[in-house]
């Protein structure tokens, strides 16, 4: 039996096609043209993922640098249904985390997620994720409205040590149409899938790097 290969790839051009189906069929919400556009510029904080070389999930994130803080915020992240509880969330996660800590500046990850998902919850518990906050009415034309604000507290580098690594200029979140589920959020965004969830098998887009 062939052993199963996931691994990410950058967002580009190219595919970006591709990016805005795994959302669509993944996430509750619809993001405009300018969240794709800033998607495109975030290097590695925004991943497509691949099994056995077939686009299956993906992973958008940003810089956020509000409340006097320099944190992470995981707008979306969501794998299509087939392809669940095969480990590719976990990758996106764990790509997600090796940024941050590469990086040594950073105050924490957060995202929201809808407080009826109990699996994108315990999902990112067991990576240090806690719930901080829950925020009343956060989703638009979804029920139950409400989300958990998800947060991992990191440890910032001392000021001696090697330099951040590039990239990501923090970038503005447009407002979707929608809000998302996050579970992951406006982003993450979730529902049932790590984030987010859907019933749908759609399948998954051929790769094209």
């Amino acid at each position: 039996m062939t052993r199963a290969n996931i691994e990410l790839g950058d967002v580009t051009h190219h595919n970006l096609k591709q990016l805005k189906k795994i959302n669509t069929v993944v996430l509750p919400v619809l993001y405009n043209d300018k969240f794709y556009l800033d998607v495109l510029e975030s290097g590695e904080l925004a991943k497509l993922a691949y099994y056995n070389d077939v686009v299956v999930g993906a992973v958008c994130s940003r810089i956020d640098t509000s409340e006097n803080m320099r944190r992470l915020y995981i707008m979306t992240l969501g794998c299509l249904y087939p392809y669940r509880r095969l480990g590719i969330g976990t990758v996106m996660v764990k790509h997600i985390l090796n940024y941050v800590e590469k990086d040594g500046n950073f105050d924490s990850i957060f995202l929201h997620v809808k407080v009826d998902n109990e699996g994108a919850i315990d999902f990112y518990k067991q990576f240090g994720f806690e719930i901080v906050e829950t925020k009343q009415h956060y989703y638009k034309r979804i029920e139950p409205a409400d989300a958990h604000v998800l947060q991992k507290t990191l440890t910032k580098r001392s000021s001696g040590s090697q330099q951040p690594q590039q990239p990501a200029q923090p970038i503005a979140l447009p407002a979707p149409q929608h809000h998302h589920q996050n579970g992951i959020g406006p982003n993450n965004n979730g529902s049932q899938s790590i984030q987010n969830s859907t019933s749908q098998q759609q399948q998954a887009p051929e790769k094209n790097r």
